[in-house]
């Protein structure tokens, strides 16, 4: 820009050039840091306002697995009278049968011990479950 054009020479001796108190305009102090200093600090108003998704995480996340229901045997040996009450399993001469899929479990874990003969129609099961139901006298129908 032109030096005439500029009002330089009118504020000669001024000391602020129109710009209020003694250092208000030349450094950064005057906008409270350069750039975005402060942000966390004096300027989180301006943050909170025009850049609420400045601070936290927001990258990778682990890919949900979807993991079969499970359930216990001994968890199974307590409900199994109230399956039969609800009618949600039948009681025979071999024992008491059990339809874990229809019930929304996708593996028998062999937790806690059974007494009951129990004949359990499941996807997947452990071995530790298979050995206590044919402890039991019952016997494990894989779906597979």
């Amino acid at each position: 820009m032109p030096t005439r054009l500029r009002k330089v020479r009118k504020f000669r001796g001024s000391r602020s050039h129109g710009w209020g108190q003694v250092s208000a305009h030349p450094g950064a102090g005057s906008r409270g840091g350069r750039g975005a200093a402060g942000g966390h600090k004096h300027k989180w108003t301006r943050t909170v306002a025009y850049e609420p998704d400045r601070f936290g995480k927001d990258g990778f996340r682990r890919s949900w697995v979807d993991e079969a229901a499970t359930i216990n045997i001994g968890r199974l040996d307590e409900i199994a009278e109230e399956l039969l009450a609800r009618e949600l399993a039948a009681k025979d001469d071999e024992g008491i049968h059990v339809d874990l899929s229809s019930l929304g479990v996708g593996k028998l874990l062999g937790g806690g011990r059974t007494e009951k003969a129990l004949i359990v129609k499941v996807a997947s099961f452990s071995g530790a479950a298979k050995r206590k139901i044919e402890e039991a006298k019952g016997r494990i129908v894989s779906e597979s």
